[in-house]
């Protein structure tokens, strides 16, 4: 299995801007709707934690991208805990996602070097995780907060890295709103890999849903 560095998540997370996010109890369905995300040109994704064999799906996808998706960087997302965490980094995640910043998580992620993402609402709590050594936070629920959170907060902080997630759709108005605040990437689920699609089997429309989305944010990013 190829390994990444917290740098190289963090370098892809900049470059590309955009974190794909999906949880299914279906093996077999997860590793569809990754290839689609993969084939339409995302180099992350972030399995989110959120239901039962969790676990087993996670290691069959790991195994499944070691031969079908080799350059995608996989993650775990909604952990909240050092065991959870721990568990999923020992499988293979290259990155770790949070919905609310915990300390335990930090200190696994930290000592083997795997890179976190801890969810964060206030400037005390992004101050916190950054001298906790995060490199980019998840600002959520994010359409709770909106980008003038963003535009805010990297005003006396220009140095911090904010990924919203919640609230971020597949428009340009959407994400040229959420960019020019400042974001430095988004991530997206619901509003990308459409239910729908998944249960009909239409692969091929998340693929071209993902590739419009890099589109857009390429074009943001270069203007």
């Amino acid at each position: 299995m190829k390994t990444y560095t917290r740098i190289d998540v963090f370098k892809t997370m900049e470059n590309t801007g955009f974190v794909p996010l999906f949880y299914n109890s279906d093996p077999e369905m997860v590793q569809k709707v990754v290839k689609a995300c993969y084939d339409g040109g995302a180099r992350l994704f972030e399995f989110t934690h959120r239901g039962e064999n969790a676990e087993q799906v996670f290691a069959e996808l790991v195994a499944f991208c070691n031969k079908e998706c080799p350059e995608m960087i996989l993650g775990v997302g909604s952990v909240t805990d050092a065991a959870t965490a721990s568990n999923f980094i020992n499988m293979g995640a290259s990155f770790v996602v949070t919905p609310v910043l915990r300390e335990d998580i930090a200190l696994i992620c930290n000592r083997k070097k795997i890179f976190w993402s801890p969810g964060c609402g206030s400037l005390t709590e992004i101050a916190r995780a950054e001298e906790l050594g995060c490199e980019l936070v998840k600002l959520f629920p994010a359409e709770v907060y909106g980008p003038k959170f963003i535009k805010a907060v990297r005003g006396p902080q220009p140095w911090t890295n904010i990924m919203p997630t919640g609230g971020v759709d597949t428009t340009k108005e959407n994400l040229i709103g959420w960019f020019e605040a400042g974001a430095t990437c988004v991530g997206m689920g619901s509003k990308l890999i459409d239910k729908q699609a998944v249960v009909q089997g239409n692969y091929d429309l998340i693929t071209n849903q993902v590739r419009e989305v890099l589109k857009i944010i390429q074009e943001i990013k270069s203007a």
